[in-house]
């Protein structure tokens, strides 16, 4: 029997919505939004036009007080779409490398 698409995946995404640090190497900070993750990688919306395949540092704080490490990670950019509805990119990343604080 065939396998529903999602359930090919190796990890779930879960749909979320909390603030992200982006750094991109030789520019500010800015700040976006996750809207899901997965064991693997993340969909978050940037005000910047990312480069595909570019390296770049993010940290997603969980907004739980139970919870107070971040997700701190090198990821790698392999998708930019501008949005739909809005003025930003959604940017799908594959985490590299987990960062200790």
């Amino acid at each position: 029997m065939p396998r529903d698409y999602d359930e090919k995946r190796d990890f779930i995404r879960v749909e979320v919505d909390t603030e992200i640090k982006i750094r991109v190497p030789g520019l500010e900070e800015e700040t976006g939004r996750v809207k899901n993750l997965s064991g693997r990688g993340m969909m978050f919306i940037s005000d910047n036009e990312l480069e595909k395949e570019s390296i770049i540092e993010v940290q997603i704080n969980s907004g739980s007080e139970e919870i107070d490490s971040p997700l701190h990670a090198n990821v790698r950019v392999v998708r930019v779409a501008r949005q739909r509805r809005g003025t930003g990119f959604e940017v799908g990343a594959v985490i590299q490398e987990m960062l200790n604080d």
